[in-house]
């Protein structure tokens, strides 16, 4: 076998086993970000009909990307200590994003790739944000919400990461 045979043996087995990921793991403290997350595959076979996301604490003004042939819907949570925004109070933040298929037409085989996603703006200190995220399909389910601990550091169903990166400092004039 040529390397290159063995290079894309490599890539697309992969694929056929990725779990779900953000487009882009890192991102500066403070920031607009938006969170593209990847679906790389269904249920064992089966198409993807429902994703819902449990966003962590601390994003504020979070917004989720419609998607055709899905319907869209989202849950608030209050903050423990409501910000000011453009003048006006902000008292509650997106606690979870919920799309759904709108027929089996419109489910995400489980031979295709898509992306879901929502903007938001980061805090302001550097650390790991961790995305729960349900993969509802036509025959079960998958629950990616593990936490990595010292007794299993590579979860089977790992929770979506992002890695929280101190600020780029200004340069001095």
């Amino acid at each position: 076998m040529t390397k290159t045979a063995l290079l894309l043996t490599a890539l697309f087995s992969g694929i056929a086993h990725a779990h779900i990921t953000l487009d882009q793991p890192t991102a500066p403290a403070g920031s607009s970000y938006r969170a593209t997350f990847k679906v790389g595959h269904g249920c064992d076979g089966a198409a993807t009909t429902a994703i819902t996301i449990t966003l962590p604490d601390g994003l504020r003004g979070a917004k989720p990307m419609p998607k055709p042939g899905w319907t869209l819907t989202t849950t608030r949570r209050p903050l423990k200590a409501p910000y000011e925004s453009h003048g006006k109070t902000i008292a509650d933040e997106l606690a979870e994003v919920h799309w759904t298929a709108n027929t089996p037409a419109d489910a995400l085989p489980d031979a295709w790739y898509d992306e879901f996603v929502v903007r938001a703006s980061l805090p302001a200190e550097p650390g790991e944000l961790l995305f729960a995220v349900r993969q509802t399909c036509t025959e079960g389910e998958w629950h990616w919400a593990e936490k990595p601990s010292a007794t299993n550091p590579k979860p089977r169903a790992p929770a979506v990461k992002l890695v929280v990166q101190p600020a780029a400092s200004q340069p001095h004039h």
